[in-house]
């Protein structure tokens, strides 16, 4: 792979350069019209040394040769959530210590790049502390939107030895700093709703995550699974190794259709949420941070969970089942958030939602439950999703648009047609306290 050739630097004069040039013309002219060679000479060598200094500037590596320098750049916690403060710290130092490194590293200033979702105030307040062989750079993020955005790379202003010009190139990489969506914390008892409740209510109860197996604590182990009085009987720890016993496996369906297409979603910027563009970014964001918080509260309950977003080409087979062990199936979920965007148009979201609820329905596991996040769907995906109902319970958040338009008759269509297959739905608007729509859902009869 061919690495990417870095610009020239982009070079200007410094006010002492402007002097010089200027003082050297001047005495050029007046030595020519005068007839005096030295004076001619001596002009001629000031504009000469601002010449010399510009190319030497614009051609001129700041990683290369004797005084090279290396940035690198941590960023805490990596990936962060969405509007949570993150830490970055950024370190310049020479490539190998020598003394021309060190002046260079003397006359450097730096500005760092990062993209408008990374930064709520659109400037970067930063902490710098300067060693004599290297420079560290601590500041603060607030990501305003989930995604995947460039951080870096570094902008270096450096100063020729003589102060005449000044030159601007970039060092360093570009770091992709990966946003979560932001997930609220809902109830469990809620969530064993899909478990225990349901199927004593018919009579076959499953094991309770009370009837657990006990064994010794292994590291890696969830600390809550921890049974306390009986590591007081041991003497050491010792954790139930069957909590997810008997809790059915949970598949999120999240439909694309309610995020706004990758052209459509443009930067992030101040005022940017109030027009409409702005508003279905921000509800779509809701829509993918319910499905989120829905599958960490199942996954935290101890059911396997997956997420599946509607897709035109589903691949449902190879779509596993996460579990929670040490927060790596929290972890897994997310990350499967960070790069979903919306369909290019309503035709497509709804070919997706069919195409992705006939491969689930095909690919179906005994026990299997599902919760959808719907957007509102036409006949023919209404269809489809409604036909995935089996003896099991499966629930849907239909979302519907803010103002009374045909999207929202076909919101109320989607919910009856789910309803009428036994699906458990709640109608809510984008926005809604997503605590407050799930508690609606669980509490939802038949």
């Amino acid at each position: 792979m061919r690495r990417r050739r870095r610009p020239l630097a982009r070079a200007r004069l410094t006010r002492r350069g402007l002097g010089l040039l200027a003082a050297g013309t001047v005495l050029v002219v007046v030595g020519v019209v005068l007839g005096l060679p030295d004076v001619v000479g001596l002009g001629g060598a000031g504009v000469g040394a601002v010449a010399l200094a510009w190319a030497w500037m614009t051609v001129r590596r700041v990683d290369r040769g004797r005084s090279a320098l290396r940035a690198t750049r941590r960023v805490s916690p990596s990936p962060t959530v969405r509007d949570q403060l993150t830490t970055a710290r950024l370190t310049v130092r020479a490539a190998r210590p020598s003394a021309s490194a060190v002046g260079a590293l003397s006359r450097l200033r730096i500005s760092e790049q990062a993209a408008h979702e990374l930064c709520d105030q659109g400037a970067l307040r930063a902490r710098v502390t300067s060693h004599d062989d290297h420079v560290s750079v601590q500041y603060r993020l607030r990501p305003s939107r989930r995604g995947r955005w460039p951080l870096g790379p570094l902008l270096t202003t450096q100063v020729d030895a003589l102060g005449l010009v000044s030159a601007t190139q970039e060092l360093g990489g570009t770091n992709l700093v990966a946003v979560w969506p932001r997930t609220v914390e809902l109830s469990v008892r809620g969530s064993r709703a899909f478990g225990e409740q349901e199927r004593s209510v018919a009579g076959a109860r499953l094991a309770s995550s009370d009837d657990s197996v006990l064994r010794e604590y292994v590291a890696g182990d969830d600390p809550r699974r921890v049974h306390w009085a009986s590591a007081a009987r041991q003497g050491h720890l010792m954790v139930r190794t069957d909590e997810s016993a008997g809790l059915p496996p949970v598949t999120v369906l999240l439909d694309r259709g309610l995020l706004p297409a990758a052209d459509a979603a443009g930067p992030a910027g101040p005022g940017s949420a109030g027009g409409p563009g702005g508003r279905q970014q921000a509800d779509g964001e809701w829509a993918v941070e319910a499905a989120a918080s829905i599958g960490v509260a199942l996954l935290q309950a101890g059911h396997p969970v997956r997420l599946v977003p509607t897709s035109a080409v589903p691949v449902v087979e190879d779509s596993s089942f996460g579990v929670h062990r040490a927060g790596e199936g929290v972890a897994d979920l997310l990350d499967a958030t960070v790069d979903l965007q919306g369909h290019p148009g309503v035709a497509a979201a709804d070919r997706a939602a069919r195409a992705t609820a006939e491969a689930l329905r095909t690919a179906h596991r005994p026990g299997e439950r599902t919760v959808a996040v719907l957007g509102p769907l036409g006949p023919l995906a209404r269809h489809a999703v409604s036909e995935m109902a089996t003896d099991a319970v499966h629930r849907a958040l239909v979302v519907s648009p803010r103002s009374r338009t045909a999207s929202h008759e076909d919101a109320l269509a989607t919910a009856s047609a789910l309803r009428a297959t036994g699906w458990h739905v709640a109608v809510v608007e984008p926005g809604h306290p997503i605590e407050h729509a799930w508690s609606r859902l669980v509490e939802e009869n038949r």
